[in-house]
């Protein structure tokens, strides 16, 4: 079953595809080096924790078997997941994490280089710019020390949000922030030769849409548009063990992480993986791609290695068709509902907003979500310090606030009407629980 990434409220039924094995023994791995001298390079970062998040760290997981059945080594992959899914008492399988209802054990041999709260923005941004001096905690040290000749794979997974990708302590990394990052590392090609980057959550296309440069080296492909969601695979009462009540995958990623295992990847581009992983994804989410579109020409080979065995194999579709709604416990939809209340009155003070209008009233496309993002993460921390951290399900109001900066309301005036209308919000609640 395929499900909302971000909003279990709606599913969709994803049909078992043909389960697809790892590498046989017996076959060589190819060799780390790329044809031209250059290296492989990957990170790979789940940006959630939770039992309830299981398929974020259980996707970051089977992404590194992928790679490393592929040939990088494990010194040039880091890893990123919280780490709290395979020993968590509601893990049917101790100790085991799975990405596939008939799916092996992806977790074992995973290298645990950042988790806890090590899994921050810092130390992302620290690994991806290869900066050892700047990352805090007890981690690994991996970090990226990519050179002009080399190629980096970065797969992150998780909620995400409109113009942010979120982190297990709560925390934002903003569009802005990772394109400068980006940027940085490229370093006029000093830093990379090219850069491949695939994001998972929802309104994905907010992280790229009118920010990533074309002249950077970069190719992104991302699991939504600006102003969808993505969803979530192989859900509870769909073809999943009957053990687990989480998802176990995502369906954009489980798509490219199937096909990637389904294919010989010397041959196969990355553009026709962009394609293959669209037809699996459907009309549910769009399949989106930004930046220097001449890179989706290159063999994913250059990025994630191959496994020969694989060369012959084929994989089903994955189908996918409506379901049910789930009825959610009536506690988180009191929280929700509380939300919705407390941003219709911010929009409708501050923006004139008939109920919902500036949650969906979107940018042209190629125009990025907020012109000024300083602007954004003010506002953000203006909310949240007034009305509370947002949740993953108030991560859509960002487009909200986006709209507060573009409109060029200053921040003391959100300041205020956050104060004034989360308290009033509040009250009425204590008043009615009362």
């Amino acid at each position: 079953m395929g499900r909302l990434h971000c909003f279990p409220l709606l599913q969709l039924l994803i049909m078992q595809s043909q389960m697809i094995g790892l590498s046989a023994s017996g076959f060589p791995v190819p060799p780390l080096e790329q044809d031209d001298g250059g290296t492989r390079w990957a990170v790979l970062i789940a940006g959630s924790n939770g039992y309830d998040n299981y398929r974020h760290q259980a996707n970051v997981c089977h992404a590194y078997q992928i790679l490393k059945t592929g040939g990088l080594k494990e010194e040039n992959i880091v890893v990123f997941m919280y780490d709290d899914i395979a020993g968590n008492p509601e893990n049917p399988r101790p100790g085991v994490i799975i990405n596939h209802p008939k799916g092996g054990d992806v977790y074992a041999g995973v290298p645990k280089d950042y988790t806890g709260d090590d899994v921050n923005v810092n130390n992302f941004v620290a690994a991806l710019l290869g900066d050892r001096s700047r990352l805090t905690g007890t981690g690994s040290g991996k970090v990226i020390l990519s050179g002009p000749n080399d190629h980096v794979f970065v797969y992150y997974a998780d909620h995400g949000g409109p113009g942010i990708l979120g982190m297990p302590n709560g925390e934002f990394l903003y569009a802005k922030q990772l394109v400068q990052t980006l940027e940085k590392k490229y370093s006029g090609g000093a830093g990379y030769k090219s850069l491949v980057i695939y994001v998972e959550s929802c309104e994905a296309g907010t992280i790229f849409d009118g920010l990533l440069p074309r002249d950077i080296a970069v190719y992104a492909t991302t699991a939504s548009n600006s102003t969808e969601f993505s969803y979530a695979a192989y859900c509870p009462d769909d073809d999943e063990p009957s053990e687990f009540h989480t998802c176990l995958g995502d369906l954009y990623s489980v798509a490219w992480m199937e096909d990637s295992e389904a294919h010989n990847m010397r041959v196969e581009s990355l553009k026709e993986q962009l394609e293959r992983v669209r037809n699996r994804t459907g009309t549910h989410s769009h399949v989106m791609e930004y930046g220097d579109l001449d890179i989706s020409a290159q063999k994913v080979h250059a990025f994630m290695g191959t496994n020969p065995a694989n060369d012959n194999i084929t994989v089903a579709d994955l189908r996918v068709q409506p379901s049910a709604e789930r009825e959610l416990p009536r506690d988180t939809m009191a929280r929700r509902a509380e939300e919705d209340r407390r941003f219709d009155l911010i929009s409708s003070f501050l923006l004139g907003s008939e109920k919902g209008h500036a949650l969906t009233a979107g940018r042209l496309a190629g125009q990025p979500l907020v012109d000024d993002w300083r602007c954004l993460e003010t506002m953000v921390s203006s909310y949240e310090d007034h009305c509370g951290p947002l949740s993953t399900y108030g991560r859509k109001y960002l487009r909200v606030l986006a709209s507060v900066c573009n409109a060029g309301i200053p921040e003391e005036v959100m300041a205020k009407a956050a104060s004034q209308l989360c308290w009033t919000v509040f009250s009425a609640q204590a008043r009615a629980n009362n």
